[in-house]
């Protein structure tokens, strides 16, 4: 069947409000890649905490824990993990000894 077929009114619950969030198109795409399986969608919090780090990681410079925190209004040891886990997921986990 081609997916161009199928209609918002073809579906029901939970699937059907999840296309009318995203749009039927975005909605068949998710299908394809994983339907069938069980995927974690994160909260909104969790989304600020993606981009707070990415801006941590950005304005690292190697030596800036403490201000960083004091800027993120974090730990410097939260900062210290959000470092370590960025540098073990880019270079893997032997990277991560370093900090």
């Amino acid at each position: 069947m081609d997916s161009f077929e199928i209609q918002l009114s073809d579906l029901r619950g939970e699937q059907r409000e999840i296309a009318q969030a995203i749009g039927i198109k975005a909605y068949i795409e998710l299908v394809k890649l994983y339907g069938g399986s069980n995927i974690y969608i994160a909260k909104m919090d969790k989304l600020f905490c993606i981009k707070r780090d990415a801006e941590i990681i950005r304005h690292f410079n190697g030596e800036n824990y403490n201000s960083l925190a004091k800027q993120y209004g974090l730990s410097e040891r939260a900062v210290r993990t959000i470092v370590a886990d960025y540098m073990n997921e880019m270079y893997g986990s032997e990277q991560t000894s370093l900090w």
